[in-house]
């Protein structure tokens, strides 16, 4: 992107943070970033809540809702080396840009969705050859380059769950529907998932 903007001189950082230690290193490193025109920061922290929340009992009960699932993201935020981070540069001159890549939605509906070995196993969106289920469940897409889908084999086709569906195959159906049911997961057509905000800050 900085060589189609023509800005190849501009020094820029990246940094993913996906566990605690990485954390506490941005946090030392905070102070040598300044020196840098952008510093990319990827933090993988609500991303991973939301994957362990489907699998840990004890997460279920503490984000048993949106309300609750956005106050442990706040609790954790407050106390976490990212935050710690940001206030160590508090009295620098710079401008901050908050974004994500996706939301996330609470899904209580199941489908159903008969494919074969190759289907993928997402419960949000599928693509693979041979895909049944109800079209009312679903924006399909038969031919993945009319939404400028990649095409992973020929007649591939990609179906997105919509509003809070999820997706599950008839084997061990009743078993995946109790498990997967108000979880949070990503990656079908609601506008929890797709609408990403984007916030600016500037330090006074």
């Amino acid at each position: 992107m900085l060589k189609r903007l023509r800005k190849e001189d501009l020094k820029y950082s990246y940094t993913k943070i996906v566990n605690n230690q990485a954390g506490q290193e941005l946090v030392n490193n905070m102070h040598n970033l300044l020196s840098n025109d952008i510093n990319v920061i990827v933090y993988n922290f609500v991303d991973m809540l939301s994957h362990a929340r489907t699998e840990m009992e004890v997460l279920k009960e503490l984000a048993g809702d949106e309300i609750s699932y956005r106050s442990v993201t706040r609790s954790w935020f407050e106390h976490s080396p990212l935050h710690q981070a940001l206030k160590k540069i508090t009295d620098k001159k710079f401008n901050l840009i908050l974004a994500t890549d996706h939301g996330s939605v609470r899904v209580k509906t199941p489908a159903r969705v008969i494919g074969d070995k190759q289907t993928t196993t997402n419960l949000r969106y599928k693509h693979g050859r041979n895909l049944n289920y109800e079209a009312k469940d679903v924006l399909a897409f038969r031919d993945p380059k009319e939404a400028g889908l990649p095409v992973p084999s020929v007649n591939s086709s990609f179906i997105f769950a919509r509003e809070d569906r999820f997706l599950c195959y008839p084997n061990n159906y009743n078993y995946y529907v109790n498990y997967y049911r108000n979880t949070f997961q990503h990656g079908g057509v609601s506008l929890e998932e797709m609408i990403v905000p984007v916030i600016k800050m500037t330090n006074k």
